[in-house]
């Protein structure tokens, strides 16, 4: 069994550090353009979450230099083979057409064969289809609605004239499913909400963003889309909750998309920014609060266990109180059993939790694959006298991933070198101090079951 010696000075402890930080940095291998969610040029841009999410499932794909061209129009082709890895299970209710300007040996032949086969795109007169003519917006939303089967509940224009102030520049071939579509809430205009720009070219961003509210409508995608930038929310929505309030009582549900688990430590508070997931609605069918609305809290301390408390509810960029609260969730684990290992993958690590864990887990339990290396140890020195190199190791790989994961706690997507340094630094420094003090019980939390939040007082809109 091989021993990891101890090291009794400042520079020989950083000296081997670096040189094994190095040497598992070239285990990270690179993922093909095609695959990658974080392309170079949508870094902040305003459809940035939906494109990555789209990016991962595969339904769309970047460029060979890691690019996506979020500006870039869409071809009817590039479209018609979107549609097809979005819905590849929609029915085929059309009989297939041979395009005269679609060979069988055309790169999109099947996505353009199955796209109209499946009623989200026709040809034109000629039996042509034109899979190299850029498609306007007007164009994406009617072949969605098409597919997806979507009727409006009211007359066209009465929707329409409430959410656009161009809505008389709409074709009027195309009135019926672009209302559809807005009450689906699939439209996305950025950065004004109130103007369609029908016959424009869609970017790649914004079919994206209509991809992602399809999806999202079918349940097979949480919205990911800025509801300020949603068709129908800020008019039709706000106009319908004048004067209306959740009542005590109702029940919210809502996801914290980054982590798949959050572990705090018993005596925790730590900030966070949920989502929620479905629209609420009131007695008379209005929905009051939209589905993608933000509630921001805390979890802290309760009896027998951590309970979430909401203090914010954001719905449409407006901030309003909400008293709110989770059942107090109990579930605990004790980092001492061999099993624990398998909770920290995917997990988002309090600082408390982290120096519990760091105290009491065996290194075999940490491992890169559930935890962040940080290199940045110089805070560690002096709490690591004496200890050996694999505790040092693993201690900062937790408080590096606290570091890096302040950003899940806070709602702040930021993540700057400066965080995994503070993270990678607290970590050594805390798993020096607690190695023979923590208790290691941590409470485990299941973000999608375990914070459902229950309305204490009604809150008015």
């Amino acid at each position: 069994m091989l021993r990891t010696p101890k090291f009794r000075s400042t520079a020989t402890l950083l000296l081997t550090l670096a040189t094994v930080s190095s040497a598992l940095a070239p285990l990270v291998t690179a993922t093909p353009a095609s695959a990658q969610a974080n392309f170079s040029d949508v870094q902040g841009n305003w459809a940035q979450s939906c494109i990555s999410s789209l990016a991962q499932q595969g339904i769309i794909s970047g460029y060979p230099d890691g690019t996506f061209h979020p500006s870039a129009a869409v071809t009817r082709a590039e479209f018609a083979a979107m549609v097809g890895k979005a819905f590849p299970n929609a029915a085929r209710a059309r009989n297939a057409v041979r395009f005269g300007d679609v060979a069988s040996n055309y790169w999109a032949y099947s996505a353009i064969t199955t796209a109209t086969q499946t009623g989200f795109l026709s040809g034109y007169p000629g039996n042509v289809f034109n899979p190299t003519q850029n498609i306007p917006r007007v164009q994406v939303l009617v072949a969605l609605a098409s597919g997806l089967n979507y009727a409006p509940s009211q007359p066209a224009m009465t929707t329409l004239n409430a959410s656009f102030s161009d809505a008389s520049a709409i074709p009027t071939y195309a009135q019926t499913s672009l209302a559809a579509a807005t009450e689906k809430r699939l439209v996305v205009n950025y950065p004004n909400v109130n103007t369609l720009n029908p016959n424009q070219l869609a970017s790649r961003a914004e079919v994206s963003a209509f991809l992602c509210q399809a999806l999202a409508g079918t349940g097979q995608l949480a919205s990911t889309i800025p509801t300020q930038y949603i068709a129908g929310t800020n008019t039709a929505q706000s106009n319908q909750t004048q004067g209306t309030q959740v009542l005590a009582g109702t029940v919210i549900p809502v996801r914290y998309a980054t982590a798949q688990r959050i572990i705090v430590a018993p005596t925790e508070t730590a900030p966070l920014a949920l989502t929620v997931t479905q629209d609420i609605r009131d007695n008379q069918g209005t929905v009051v609060i939209p589905a993608g609305s933000q509630v921001i809290g805390q979890l802290q301390p309760a009896p027998g266990g951590a309970q979430f408390v909401a203090q914010t509810l954001v719905v449409n960029g407006r901030q309003m109180p909400l008293n709110a609260s989770s059942n107090v969730i109990t579930q605990t684990r004790n980092t001492r059993d061999p099993n624990f290992g398998a909770s920290l993958a995917g997990a988002a690590l309090g600082s408390g939790a982290s120096a519990l864990i760091q105290g009491t887990t065996n290194d075999k339990h940490i491992t890169s694959q559930t935890t962040l290396l940080g290199t940045a140890l110089g805070s560690a020195i002096g709490a690591n006298q004496n200890r050996n190199l694999g505790s040092t190791i693993r201690d900062a790989a937790i408080g590096a991933a606290v570091g890096s994961g302040i950003y899940a706690l806070t709602g702040n997507h930021q993540i700057t070198a400066q965080k995994v340094f503070t993270g990678a630094g607290a970590g050594a420094t805390l798993g020096g101090l607690l190695d023979h003090t923590g208790n290691g019980t941590v409470i485990v939390i299941n973000p999608d079951s375990d914070l459902t939040l229950t309305v204490h007082s009604n809150v008015v809109l």
